[in-house]
């Protein structure tokens, strides 16, 4: 049987890089996933390849989560509440927004303030707006997707690095908040260096061979969207 089988998920950062490639993979287990992305033309890539697979049909949305404010994203969970019978049973938090790595003398207030507002800002808005689909699920889990340096602070690192462990404490919180509920849960998954636009950005003398594959992580990500993960919440875990 498919591991996500009947389970309605929302995936940021659908249209490329690891949030494409989950997408996929939850859509391949039997998930009906809510694509959502800036890029319309990338969207409708994904969104036709999980069609042409035969998956279950997925939704895709662009939304813009750098300009986001309460009243988007409560519009936006009006029109997923509509559309799913308002019902969610997850969100991973995909979406990440990385400028470059830098000493702090060259970073700017602006690459700060952006790095925020997409790595931290937007997964509590949109987690706070989507709660109440979360609650009606019976089984609910809200998945950021993390990074070393939100935990071990190096140099260069700066902005981004201090999103990510703010990152970390937001999915502390909520976990926190949550314990009275047993069909709700949110934790940190930690993919490490993988073969994504970002990795090679961040590390572009890199060898391919000294990072993992999408296929390395990815049945990671399904067993945490999954029943089978009910009753782990708070932790920051390491693929």
């Amino acid at each position: 049987m498919s591991t996500l089988s009947d389970k309605i998920i929302m995936v940021t950062g659908a249209s490329q890089g690891l949030g494409e490639q989950v997408a996929k993979a939850y859509a391949a287990a039997g998930a009906t996933v809510i694509l959502v992305a800036r890029h319309q033309k990338k969207l409708e890539k994904v969104y036709d390849a999980i069609v042409d697979a035969g998956y279950p049909e997925p939704f895709a949305i662009c939304f813009d989560l750098m300009s986001a404010e309460e009243k988007e994203f409560d519009q936006f969970a009006a029109t997923i509440s509509e559309a799913t019978g308002g019902r969610l049973d997850g969100i991973v938090h995909c979406a990440s927004y990385f400028y470059a790595l830098s000493p702090l003398d060259f970073q700017t207030v602006s690459e700060w303030v952006n790095q925020y507002r997409i790595n931290t800002v937007a997964p509590m808005g949109l987690t706070r707006a989507m709660l109440p689909l979360l609650k009606a699920s019976s089984d609910a889990s809200v998945i950021f997707v993390g990074e070393s340096h939100g935990e071990d602070p190096k140099a260069y690192w700066g902005g981004f690095g201090a999103s990510k462990a703010a990152l970390n404490y937001l999915c502390k919180v909520a976990a926190d908040e949550w314990e009275r509920f047993d069909n709700l849960r949110a934790n940190v998954l930690i993919p490490g260096p993988i073969n994504s636009p970002q990795r090679i950005k961040s590390h572009p003398g890199e060898s391919k061979s000294e990072r993992k594959n999408y296929t390395d992580v990815l049945p990671q990500f399904v067993w945490w969207a999954s029943q089978e993960s009910k009753g782990r919440s708070g932790e920051i875990v390491y693929l």
